[in-house]
């Protein structure tokens, strides 16, 4: 047996048992890092970004793109109401975001082609069209590359999982994969996976298993002067630091926040999601990803809306006026997206179907503009008329507002140089 086996064998027998091997993988990023040459990139406008992802293809008549004045049969069953920007309407579910509407850029013009949610979500995830060649990065994975930890703490996080295979490394090393928390904040008993110490194992006694296992790194590195080992060393000391740094596991503790403030963000899904994800960009996660809701909605879309839209509107209205009244909103780039829109016209079991030509998503704070329509649908929602926004200048506004050029190249398997983004731009008319 190879002592690197022994070493294993070592480990398995309890000595780092339930400790936060999977941090210790997580803290691989490091190694990979410097190997890329990383720091090329360097913080923009937007040093934070809360990406929330609205699966099922959420519609944007029934959401930020009403249509009032089309045909009942396409205007759908629901009204709207106006908000604090004159001539800006949104759905009638939304009455606490229509008075944030000035400081945020609702963009009704996003388009491509893909109309399977599978390769939709591709696209907004990593702003690349799916390839059977290749798996691209997502948004995270990539910010995670480039930019590295900060203050200790995990560079992307998801909350409360991973949704999706796109969501993580693609052909990235899994050094930058998301960090998941494995549990939702709403939950009652909420704990994060791996930051807390396993049942019986205090202070002290994760301190003398720390000193244990130094020695026995220090015994197999000295004997096979193994780069690899030494990396090792690293990732383990990296992963004990954060499960034993009080600032760092205080970054994930959701009960230190007041009740108030809580309940202001609802204590549901979407509000503890999107409390959790302002609470950890402010101790200095860079790129957190939420998901809320199943926006599928082919049948009774009036009563799916009605069902899932006020909790996500108290949540987000409260997520902007928190960002804006701590000063943060202007470095935080909040984005709002789902895979695709739905038809124009309401079908046969009052519900809409997949539909890609045009659809809605949403930005705010780090350098975008307050207050604005960016791009137009025609009347009936259902292609763009003016200002078409491709995923790939979505894509590359948001990095160029983070601080990464788009067009960079990475390393894919192979030694094949592969552009962040493929041929986007920056929307200058979306940059504050």
């Amino acid at each position: 047996m190879s002592s690197t086996t022994s070493r294993r064998g070592f480990l398995q027998a309890g000595f780092c048992g339930g400790i936060g091997l999977t941090l210790a993988d997580f803290f691989r990023m490091r190694q990979a890092q410097a190997d890329q040459k990383f720091y090329e990139s360097k913080e923009g406008t937007a040093k934070n970004v809360i990406y929330i992802y609205l699966p099922g293809g959420s519609a944007h008549q029934e959401t930020w793109d009403p249509k009032p004045f089309a045909p009942i049969e396409y205007r759908g069953p629901m009204n709207s109401i106006e908000t604090n920007v004159s001539g800006t309407r949104i759905n009638e579910m939304m009455p606490n975001t229509a008075k944030v509407a000035d400081k945020i850029a609702i963009c009704r013009s996003m388009t491509h082609g893909e109309a399977a949610h599978e390769r939709g979500t591709h696209n907004m995830f990593t702003g690349y069209r799916p390839s059977p060649a290749l798996q691209y990065p997502s948004m995270g994975s990539v910010v995670s590359h480039e930019l590295g930890p900060r203050k200790n703490l995990p560079p992307y996080v998801c909350i409360p999982s991973q949704p999706n295979e796109y969501a993580g490394t693609g052909y990235l090393s899994s050094s930058f994969a998301p960090f998941s928390l494995g549990s939702d904040p709403a939950a009652g008993g909420f704990r994060v996976q791996d930051l807390a110490l396993p049942g019986g194992i205090d202070d002290s006694r994760f301190s003398r298993r720390r000193n244990m296992l130094d020695k026995v790194n220090d015994h197999f590195v000295s004997k096979e002067k193994s780069d690899g080992l030494s990396a090792l060393n690293t990732f383990y000391d990296r992963a004990y630091s954060l499960i034993s740094s009080p600032a760092a596991r205080e970054a994930f503790n959701i009960d230190a926040e007041a009740a108030a403030l809580r309940d202001q963000y609802g204590r549901n899904t979407a509000g503890q999601r999107m409390l959790m994800a302002r609470r950890l960009v402010e101790a200095g996660c860079r790129f957190v990803s939420l998901t809320y809701g199943g926006w599928d909605m082919h049948d009774n879309i009036n009563g799916g809306i009605r069902s899932q839209l006020p909790a996500f509107d108290q949540a987000y209205a409260m997520l902007i006026n928190d960002l804006e009244q701590r000063g943060m909103l202007k470095d935080t780039l909040v984005c709002i997206a789902s895979e695709f829109g739905r038809t124009p016209k309401i079908n046969g079991t009052a519900g809409r179907d997949h539909w890609p030509k045009v659809f809605s998503v949403v930005l705010a704070g780090g350098g975008i503009k307050r207050g604005i329509t960016y791009g137009t649908s025609n009347s009936t929602a259902s292609e763009p008329e003016d200002d078409p926004l491709t995923v790939e200048d979505w894509a590359t506004t948001i990095y160029h507002c983070i601080g990464i050029t788009a067009d960079k190249e990475l390393m894919a398997p192979g030694d094949r140089p592969i552009e962040i983004v493929d041929g986007g731009k920056v929307v200058k008319d979306l940059l504050a």
